[in-house]
Protein backbone atom coordinates (compact mmCIF):
# COMPACT_ATOMS: atom_id res chain seq x y z
CA UNK A 1 0.00 0.00 0.00
CA UNK A 2 1.56 3.02 -1.50
CA UNK A 3 -0.32 6.20 0.59
CA UNK A 4 1.11 9.22 2.24
CA UNK A 5 0.45 9.74 6.13
CA UNK A 6 -1.55 12.43 6.54
CA UNK A 7 -0.45 14.83 9.38
CA UNK A 8 -1.92 14.31 12.87
CA UNK A 9 -4.48 17.27 12.35
CA UNK A 10 -5.47 15.79 8.85
CA UNK A 11 -5.60 11.91 10.15
CA UNK A 12 -7.82 13.10 13.34
CA UNK A 13 -10.43 14.77 10.56
CA UNK A 14 -10.60 12.05 8.02
CA UNK A 15 -11.35 9.79 11.49
CA UNK A 16 -14.31 11.82 12.67
CA UNK A 17 -15.97 13.23 8.98
CA UNK A 18 -14.69 10.78 6.58
CA UNK A 19 -15.00 7.99 9.36
CA UNK A 20 -11.20 6.38 7.57
CA UNK A 21 -10.33 3.47 9.75
CA UNK A 22 -6.23 2.61 9.49
CA UNK A 23 -7.05 -0.70 9.83
CA UNK A 24 -9.30 -0.69 6.81
CA UNK A 25 -7.88 1.18 4.50
CA UNK A 26 -5.61 -1.74 3.19
CA UNK A 27 -8.73 -3.91 2.27
CA UNK A 28 -10.83 -1.29 1.14
CA UNK A 29 -8.79 -0.39 -1.14
CA UNK A 30 -8.30 -4.12 -2.16
CA UNK A 31 -11.88 -4.36 -2.12
CA UNK A 32 -12.22 -1.24 -5.19
CA UNK A 33 -9.24 -2.68 -6.70
CA UNK A 34 -11.01 -6.02 -7.41
CA UNK A 35 -14.35 -4.83 -7.82
CA UNK A 36 -12.58 -2.36 -10.53
CA UNK A 37 -11.13 -5.48 -12.24
CA UNK A 38 -14.30 -7.91 -12.45
CA UNK A 39 -15.81 -4.51 -14.36
CA UNK A 40 -15.52 -5.48 -18.31
CA UNK A 41 -16.56 -1.76 -19.68
CA UNK A 42 -14.43 0.20 -17.10
CA UNK A 43 -10.73 1.34 -17.78
CA UNK A 44 -9.95 2.71 -14.37
CA UNK A 45 -6.53 4.00 -12.22
CA UNK A 46 -5.99 1.39 -9.39
CA UNK A 47 -3.35 4.22 -7.82
CA UNK A 48 -3.80 3.72 -3.93
CA UNK A 49 -3.41 7.25 -3.72
CA UNK A 50 -5.89 8.02 -6.47
CA UNK A 51 -8.37 5.42 -5.19
CA UNK A 52 -8.17 6.62 -1.48
CA UNK A 53 -9.16 9.90 -2.69
CA UNK A 54 -12.24 8.44 -3.28
CA UNK A 55 -12.92 6.29 -0.41
CA UNK A 56 -12.52 9.65 1.31
CA UNK A 57 -14.74 11.23 -0.79
CA UNK A 58 -17.72 9.02 0.36
CA UNK A 59 -16.78 8.42 3.52
CA UNK A 60 -15.31 5.34 3.11
CA UNK A 61 -18.64 3.88 2.60
CA UNK A 62 -17.69 1.39 -0.88
CA UNK A 63 -21.39 0.94 -2.61
CA UNK A 64 -20.85 4.97 -3.03
CA UNK A 65 -17.30 4.70 -3.82
CA UNK A 66 -18.01 2.09 -6.48
CA UNK A 67 -20.55 4.76 -7.95
CA UNK A 68 -18.75 7.59 -8.09
CA UNK A 69 -15.69 5.80 -9.75
CA UNK A 70 -17.93 4.45 -12.38
CA UNK A 71 -19.68 7.87 -12.51
CA UNK A 72 -16.26 9.82 -12.86
CA UNK A 73 -15.18 7.64 -15.96
CA UNK A 74 -18.53 7.62 -17.35
CA UNK A 75 -18.48 10.99 -17.70
CA UNK A 76 -15.02 11.02 -19.33
CA UNK A 77 -16.34 9.07 -22.19
CA UNK A 78 -19.92 10.60 -22.39
CA UNK A 79 -18.89 14.39 -21.78
CA UNK A 80 -15.12 14.21 -23.20
CA UNK A 81 -15.30 18.06 -23.71
CA UNK A 82 -14.70 18.49 -20.03
CA UNK A 83 -11.30 16.06 -19.97
CA UNK A 84 -10.01 16.54 -23.17
CA UNK A 85 -10.41 19.90 -24.92
CA UNK A 86 -6.91 20.57 -24.55
CA UNK A 87 -3.77 18.32 -23.81
CA UNK A 88 -1.77 20.02 -20.79
CA UNK A 89 1.10 20.22 -23.33
CA UNK A 90 -1.29 23.04 -26.01
CA UNK A 91 -0.01 26.05 -26.33
CA UNK A 92 -3.48 27.57 -25.80
CA UNK A 93 -3.54 25.48 -22.38
CA UNK A 94 -0.04 26.95 -21.27
CA UNK A 95 -1.05 30.01 -22.31
CA UNK A 96 -4.12 30.26 -19.98
CA UNK A 97 -1.75 28.73 -17.00
CA UNK A 98 1.32 31.53 -17.92
CA UNK A 99 -1.81 34.12 -17.56
CA UNK A 100 -2.71 33.09 -13.77
CA UNK A 101 -6.27 32.93 -15.06
CA UNK A 102 -6.77 29.91 -12.61
CA UNK A 103 -4.97 28.20 -9.89
CA UNK A 104 -5.13 26.40 -6.45
CA UNK A 105 -3.29 28.43 -3.80
CA UNK A 106 -0.69 26.36 -2.22
CA UNK A 107 -0.55 27.98 1.53
CA UNK A 108 -2.84 26.99 3.63
CA UNK A 109 -4.79 28.40 6.48
CA UNK A 110 -3.68 25.93 9.16
CA UNK A 111 -2.61 21.96 8.98
CA UNK A 112 -5.87 20.62 8.83
CA UNK A 113 -7.49 23.99 6.42
CA UNK A 114 -9.29 23.46 3.27
CA UNK A 115 -7.72 24.54 -0.07
CA UNK A 116 -8.80 27.28 -2.17
CA UNK A 117 -9.01 27.76 -5.84
CA UNK A 118 -8.73 31.13 -7.37
CA UNK A 119 -10.30 31.35 -10.96
CA UNK A 120 -9.48 34.98 -12.70
CA UNK A 121 -11.21 34.38 -16.32
CA UNK A 122 -10.89 37.94 -17.03
CA UNK A 123 -7.48 37.69 -17.39
CA UNK A 124 -7.49 36.69 -20.82
CA UNK A 125 -8.87 37.49 -23.83
CA UNK A 126 -12.15 36.44 -23.76
CA UNK A 127 -12.65 36.25 -27.42
CA UNK A 128 -9.89 33.85 -27.97
CA UNK A 129 -10.46 31.85 -25.17
CA UNK A 130 -13.64 29.46 -24.63
CA UNK A 131 -14.98 28.24 -21.46
CA UNK A 132 -14.09 24.74 -22.44
CA UNK A 133 -10.24 25.56 -22.49
CA UNK A 134 -10.56 27.24 -19.17
CA UNK A 135 -12.17 24.35 -18.08
CA UNK A 136 -9.66 22.18 -19.59
CA UNK A 137 -7.09 23.94 -17.17
CA UNK A 138 -8.76 23.59 -14.18
CA UNK A 139 -9.51 20.38 -14.37
CA UNK A 140 -6.14 19.19 -14.76
CA UNK A 141 -5.13 20.85 -11.49
CA UNK A 142 -8.23 19.34 -9.64
CA UNK A 143 -6.86 16.09 -10.39
CA UNK A 144 -3.40 17.02 -9.62
CA UNK A 145 -4.56 17.91 -6.11
CA UNK A 146 -6.17 14.56 -5.71
CA UNK A 147 -3.10 13.03 -6.06
CA UNK A 148 -1.00 15.67 -4.29
CA UNK A 149 -3.19 17.44 -1.32
CA UNK A 150 -3.80 15.74 1.53
CA UNK A 151 -5.90 18.78 2.59
CA UNK A 152 -8.01 19.13 -0.83
CA UNK A 153 -9.18 15.21 -0.70
CA UNK A 154 -9.85 15.35 3.41
CA UNK A 155 -10.57 18.83 4.17
CA UNK A 156 -12.37 19.51 1.12
CA UNK A 157 -11.85 22.82 -1.45
CA UNK A 158 -13.87 26.46 -1.62
CA UNK A 159 -13.61 28.57 -4.79
CA UNK A 160 -13.17 31.81 -5.62
CA UNK A 161 -14.44 33.25 -9.06
CA UNK A 162 -13.36 36.88 -9.57
CA UNK A 163 -15.51 38.01 -12.69
CA UNK A 164 -14.05 41.51 -12.92
CA UNK A 165 -13.68 41.99 -16.58
CA UNK A 166 -15.96 39.00 -17.81
CA UNK A 167 -18.31 40.04 -19.82
CA UNK A 168 -21.47 37.97 -20.85
CA UNK A 169 -20.71 36.65 -24.02
CA UNK A 170 -18.00 34.58 -21.68
CA UNK A 171 -21.25 32.93 -20.03
CA UNK A 172 -22.96 32.57 -23.30
CA UNK A 173 -21.07 29.70 -24.63
CA UNK A 174 -22.30 27.37 -21.65
CA UNK A 175 -25.85 25.81 -22.85
CA UNK A 176 -27.95 24.25 -20.76
CA UNK A 177 -26.23 20.33 -21.95
CA UNK A 178 -22.80 21.78 -20.44
CA UNK A 179 -24.37 23.36 -16.92
CA UNK A 180 -25.85 20.35 -16.72
CA UNK A 181 -22.73 18.39 -17.56
CA UNK A 182 -20.87 20.62 -14.96
CA UNK A 183 -22.69 20.16 -12.16
CA UNK A 184 -23.17 16.41 -12.21
CA UNK A 185 -19.37 15.93 -12.77
CA UNK A 186 -18.79 18.68 -9.37
CA UNK A 187 -21.94 17.34 -7.30
CA UNK A 188 -21.53 13.36 -8.01
CA UNK A 189 -18.37 12.27 -9.94
CA UNK A 190 -15.66 14.33 -8.71
CA UNK A 191 -14.34 12.80 -5.21
CA UNK A 192 -13.86 16.50 -3.85
CA UNK A 193 -15.79 17.89 -0.64
CA UNK A 194 -17.17 21.22 -2.23
CA UNK A 195 -17.31 24.13 1.06
CA UNK A 196 -18.45 26.85 -1.04
CA UNK A 197 -18.23 29.26 -3.88
CA UNK A 198 -17.11 32.93 -3.67
CA UNK A 199 -17.90 35.41 -6.25
CA UNK A 200 -16.40 38.97 -6.40
CA UNK A 201 -15.88 41.80 -8.26
CA UNK A 202 -19.25 41.28 -10.20
CA UNK A 203 -20.74 43.10 -12.65
CA UNK A 204 -23.81 43.76 -14.76
CA UNK A 205 -25.89 41.02 -15.82
CA UNK A 206 -24.45 38.59 -13.50
CA UNK A 207 -26.94 37.88 -11.12
CA UNK A 208 -28.80 36.69 -14.06
CA UNK A 209 -26.27 34.39 -15.28
CA UNK A 210 -26.00 33.18 -11.50
CA UNK A 211 -29.58 32.44 -11.01
CA UNK A 212 -30.02 30.23 -13.87
CA UNK A 213 -26.45 28.49 -13.71
CA UNK A 214 -27.95 27.69 -9.89
CA UNK A 215 -31.10 25.84 -11.24
CA UNK A 216 -28.49 22.84 -12.49
CA UNK A 217 -27.49 22.38 -8.78
CA UNK A 218 -29.10 20.96 -5.93
CA UNK A 219 -29.67 22.42 -2.53
CA UNK A 220 -26.78 21.63 -0.75
CA UNK A 221 -24.48 23.02 -3.47
CA UNK A 222 -26.98 26.10 -3.49
CA UNK A 223 -26.34 26.58 0.24
CA UNK A 224 -22.59 27.08 0.13
CA UNK A 225 -22.47 29.67 -2.78
CA UNK A 226 -21.92 33.44 -2.00
CA UNK A 227 -22.14 36.77 -3.79
CA UNK A 228 -19.60 38.84 -2.15
CA UNK A 229 -18.62 41.69 -4.79
CA UNK A 230 -16.52 43.92 -3.78
CA UNK A 231 -16.98 42.96 -0.17
CA UNK A 232 -13.58 41.32 0.30
CA UNK A 233 -13.91 41.36 3.98
CA UNK A 234 -17.28 39.32 4.40
CA UNK A 235 -15.24 37.03 2.20
CA UNK A 236 -12.28 36.95 4.71
CA UNK A 237 -14.82 35.17 6.97
CA UNK A 238 -14.98 31.49 4.68
CA UNK A 239 -11.11 32.43 3.18
CA UNK A 240 -8.70 33.77 5.47
CA UNK A 241 -6.90 36.95 3.92
CA UNK A 242 -3.45 35.54 4.94
CA UNK A 243 -3.84 32.58 1.59
CA UNK A 244 -4.61 34.84 -1.15
CA UNK A 245 -2.03 36.36 -3.22
CA UNK A 246 -0.30 39.46 -2.68
CA UNK A 247 -2.73 41.45 -5.37
CA UNK A 248 -5.47 40.40 -3.38
CA UNK A 249 -4.14 41.63 0.01
CA UNK A 250 -2.98 38.36 1.52
CA UNK A 251 0.71 37.10 2.19
CA UNK A 252 0.52 33.70 0.02
CA UNK A 253 2.93 34.83 -3.27
CA UNK A 254 2.61 37.08 -5.91
CA UNK A 255 0.59 35.79 -8.93
CA UNK A 256 3.39 35.20 -10.94
CA UNK A 257 4.93 33.03 -8.11
CA UNK A 258 1.72 31.12 -8.05
CA UNK A 259 2.23 31.09 -11.90
CA UNK A 260 5.67 29.40 -12.04
CA UNK A 261 4.73 26.85 -9.24
CA UNK A 262 1.66 25.42 -11.29
CA UNK A 263 3.94 25.55 -14.22
CA UNK A 264 6.23 22.84 -12.14
CA UNK A 265 4.14 21.03 -10.69
CA UNK A 266 2.23 20.75 -14.43
CA UNK A 267 5.62 19.79 -15.78
CA UNK A 268 6.06 17.50 -13.17
CA UNK A 269 2.92 15.36 -13.64
CA UNK A 270 3.22 14.95 -17.18
CA UNK A 271 3.65 11.51 -17.45
CA UNK A 272 0.76 10.90 -15.02
CA UNK A 273 -1.23 12.67 -16.93
CA UNK A 274 -0.53 11.51 -20.45
CA UNK A 275 -1.57 8.25 -18.81
CA UNK A 276 -4.42 9.16 -17.32
CA UNK A 277 -6.06 10.05 -20.94
CA UNK A 278 -6.14 6.45 -21.41
CA UNK A 279 -8.93 5.86 -18.61
CA UNK A 280 -12.60 5.80 -19.30
CA UNK A 281 -15.26 3.28 -19.61
CA UNK A 282 -16.79 1.71 -23.58
CA UNK A 283 -20.05 1.68 -22.43
CA UNK A 284 -20.61 -1.17 -25.24
CA UNK A 285 -19.00 -3.45 -22.64
CA UNK A 286 -21.45 -2.33 -20.58
CA UNK A 287 -23.57 -5.26 -18.55
CA UNK A 288 -26.83 -4.80 -19.02
CA UNK A 289 -27.95 -1.02 -20.84
CA UNK A 290 -24.65 1.12 -21.55
CA UNK A 291 -24.97 4.55 -20.52
CA UNK A 292 -25.63 7.67 -23.23
CA UNK A 293 -24.90 11.20 -23.06
CA UNK A 294 -28.36 11.93 -24.03
CA UNK A 295 -29.95 9.70 -20.92
CA UNK A 296 -27.33 11.37 -18.10
CA UNK A 297 -27.58 14.60 -19.59
CA UNK A 298 -30.64 15.31 -21.09
CA UNK A 299 -30.53 18.71 -21.68
CA UNK A 300 -29.80 20.50 -24.91
CA UNK A 301 -30.34 23.97 -26.62
CA UNK A 302 -28.39 26.99 -26.03
CA UNK A 303 -28.33 29.54 -23.13
CA UNK A 304 -29.89 31.96 -25.54
CA UNK A 305 -33.07 29.61 -25.14
CA UNK A 306 -33.35 29.93 -21.35
CA UNK A 307 -36.44 31.86 -19.40
CA UNK A 308 -34.24 33.98 -16.95
CA UNK A 309 -35.56 35.13 -13.71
Amino acid sequence: MTIRPLCPELAEKARVELNEDPKRVESDLAYIKEWISKQPHLNARTDDQWLIAFLRGCKFSLERTKEKIDLFYSMRTLAPELFFHRHHNDPVFQEIVEKGACFILPKKAAPDAQSVFLARPGVLDLEKYKVTDFMAVSNVMQRIMLMDDDNTVVAGARFIMDIENVGMSFFMQMTPSMMKKMSIYTEEAIPLRFKGGHYINVGSGFETIYNTMKRFLNEKTKSRLHVHNRNYEEMYQYVPKEILPVEYGGNGGTIPELVEYWKKKIAEYSDWLDEDMHYRTDESKRPGKPKSAEEMFGTEGSFRQLDFD
